[in-house]
């Protein structure tokens, strides 16, 4: 499993699938009798799903034993996410692995999607000996953006924030560059071309012009660049960069972010990435739209100047928005602190009220 584990993360981070890695093993027969000897394991295939439009783990490993000449018949499958039940552009992983004369599949996460899961329940239902829960933790945090995206039926919004120690994104008259360094810009930018949108609001686009693209090392366009997504109801100015270089600009009317996140939904977008600016940020937090936060912080005071989250409408300690931090990460003189909102504060993703809660999960197949 941790082999599948290792090919699944060289599939993208960012689109509407999920990443899952998938290794077929075989075994000898065991001396003195018929049953299979666990210590002498052979890896006849391996496989990863590579993105949109590409096979899924299970099929690209299976193709792999095809084209080397390898029987899989009474093999064993461990895949780190549940063989899909799901016909959409290929058929259901589950089937194949059916099909092929898989005997056992072994799972680190069973698939919270009910369009797509089942397939471990098809796949004991015709005889074949089914483990779930192996290195389960592993894979949850390898999916710990995208399982919450298909279980709610609404993207995963991580809110990202560069300020100083004192809690400023700019200065009194409004200069923000540069708070952080570049080690940590470069590590923002790593996070964009992981996302599947940025979202900002149009006083944001007013005030800084931004070009919300995912840029290397080098300065250069990265290979995947996000969806840009501008929310509220003045225009974006013809001239603005956001009409340059980068992905598809969105321009969605509107102050409520949970039809933002339903616009999004639609578009078959798992992460957002909620650059700012305060209003915005405010407005998702209240209304329990955050996953995470992503704060980078620099070594630098201000004492004035413009605050990164706007108003919460909080008046007592008691009712402050808790995170559970991840880990501190040093980025040159800056840390960037990753922190997940508690469940209290984002239990209001899964109400009536935001509509989140209860549409269908994303399928897997896409």
């Amino acid at each position: 499993m941790a082999r599948a584990l290792e090919l699944a993360r060289r599939g993208p981070a960012h689109g509407p699938n999920p990443r899952v890695g998938c290794v077929l093993l075989g075994t000898g027969p065991a001396a003195g009798g018929d049953r299979a000897d666990l210590t002498d394991v052979t890896t006849l295939a391996e496989g990863w799903h590579a993105g949109v439009g590409t096979p899924h783990a299970e099929v690209a490993a299976l193709q792999a034993a095809r084209a080397a000449g390898v029987d899989v018949r009474g093999a064993t499958a461990v895949v780190t996410l549940e063989p899909c039940n799901h016909t959409g552009r290929t058929g259901p992983c589950a089937q194949a692995l059916l099909d092929a004369g898989v005997s056992r599949v072994v799972v680190a996460v069973q698939d919270p999607n009910p369009v797509a899961a089942g397939g471990a329940q098809h796949l004991r239902a015709h005889g074949v000996d089914v483990v779930t829960g192996v290195e389960e933790d592993a894979g949850r945090e390898l999916l710990r953006r995208w399982l919450p995206a298909a279980s709610r039926g609404r993207p995963f919004v991580t809110l990202k924030i560069a300020t100083t120690l004192d809690g400023r994104v700019a200065a009194a008259d409004g200069s923000s560059r540069w708070i952080t360094s570049p080690v940590a810009r470069r590590h923002a930018h790593n996070l964009r071309a992981e996302s599947d949108a940025i979202v900002v609001g149009t006083g944001t686009v007013a005030a800084d012009d931004p070009s919300l693209t995912a840029r290397t090392a080098d300065g250069e366009l990265a290979q995947h660049q996000p969806l840009r997504v501008v929310v509220g109801h003045r225009p974006v100015q013809p001239g603005a960069r956001l009409h340059g270089p980068g992905g598809d600009l969105v321009h969605l009317a509107t102050h409520d972010p949970a039809e933002v996140l339903a616009a999004l939904e639609a578009r078959e977008v798992r992460h957002v990435l909620l650059e700012g600016g305060p209003t915005l940020a405010a407005a998702f937090l209240r209304a329990g739209l955050v996953d995470e936060v992503y704060a980078y912080v620099a070594p630098v005071l201000l004492g004035g100047g413009r605050t990164a989250i706007g108003d919460l409408g909080i008046t007592g300690i008691a009712d402050a928005v808790r995170l559970v931090p991840r880990e501190p990460v040093p980025l040159g003189p800056d840390v960037l602190v990753v922190a997940a909102v508690q469940e209290r504060a984002a239990a209001g993703a899964d109400s009536d009220q935001t509509g989140a809660g209860t549409a269908p999960g994303p399928q897997r197949e896409h």
